[in-house]
């Protein structure tokens, strides 16, 4: 029993390893193509080092030839104003969903659920004629307004209230709190961890789209990183060493939110129960 409990904890920690190496080896790869030349890049068969030296070229190139600063402030209004508002916007629709009883309740959640099997593209066109005739096409309320609330987020808020006691209700009626007094005061702080758990995912997916970005904006000045970065694709090449350089420094902000925030994440995706 004990031989075979030994060679259990050896196949885990194998199989962890493996997982691990699948996982890293991408990012590795990425980081270290960074210091590569254009040519090192383009030889065959590939090496993971760089045969001709470390550089630092490629930085080089992007702070020249793009408005990185620029394109970093648009990226972090952008994404954290979607961030803040959605997180707000969906964490009230979520608890009113959950806790209030009015009529329409369960087919209005449903037509909220409904639209997250509506495809990004079949909205482009209908999204960008309404933000153009508000006049507000290029601008940071144009990126930011029609994000400011998901579906998914409203399910994912709604599991998280779903999932606490009614006494906390009774008792905030019984000491004379208002009904968002009682969303405010003691429901929300009960729902921190989904509440960064949604915050995470709305960054993450704000922060790399590369469609509505583009679509919303049509000045360089207005770009976000991921926009940004097509300035270094072509029609017919790819330049890789700038473009592996640029997405590097956009990464670098998720990996460190996502280092500080990982227990709040994982707590939120464990705890959520994502009840009905």
């Amino acid at each position: 029993m004990a031989k075979q409990w030994t060679w259990g904890k050896i196949a885990s920690a194998a199989s962890i390893l493996v997982l691990f190496v699948i996982v890293i080896h991408p990012m590795s790869w990425l980081f270290v193509s960074n210091f590569k030349t254009e040519a090192d890049l383009l030889r065959f068969p590939p090496s993971f080092f760089p045969r001709d030296g470390f550089t630092f070229a490629n930085f080089r190139e992007v702070w020249e030839r793009i408005p990185l600063l620029d394109f970093f402030k648009n990226t972090v209004i952008f994404a954290v104003g979607v961030t803040v508002l959605s997180v707000l916007f969906d964490s009230m629709a979520g608890y009113a969903f959950a806790r209030l009883k009015f009529k329409g309740n369960k087919w209005m959640f449903t037509a909220v659920l409904i639209t997250m099997m509506i495809p990004f593209q079949v909205m482009m066109i209908p999204l960008f004629v309404e933000v153009y005739k508000l006049g507000i096409l290029n601008t940071y309320w144009g990126l930011i307004l029609p994000r400011a609330s998901s579906a998914f987020g409203i399910f994912l808020m709604r599991s998280f209230f779903v999932s606490l006691p009614k006494d906390l209700e009774e008792s905030g009626r019984i000491d004379g709190l208002n009904e968002f007094q009682i969303y405010w005061k003691l429901m929300l702080p009960l729902c921190r961890s989904g509440m960064v758990t949604l915050g995470i995912y709305l960054l993450m997916n704000n922060w790399n789209d590369l469609l509505y970005p583009l679509m919303m904006t049509s000045s360089a000045e207005m770009r976000t990183l991921s926009a940004g970065l097509v300035m270094f694709v072509g029609q017919r090449s790819i330049e890789y060493g700038p473009t592996l350089a640029a997405t590097t420094v956009s990464l670098l902000p998720l990996l460190l939110i996502y280092m500080f925030a990982q227990k709040y994440f994982v707590q939120g995706i464990a705890t959520s129960g994502l009840k009905g």
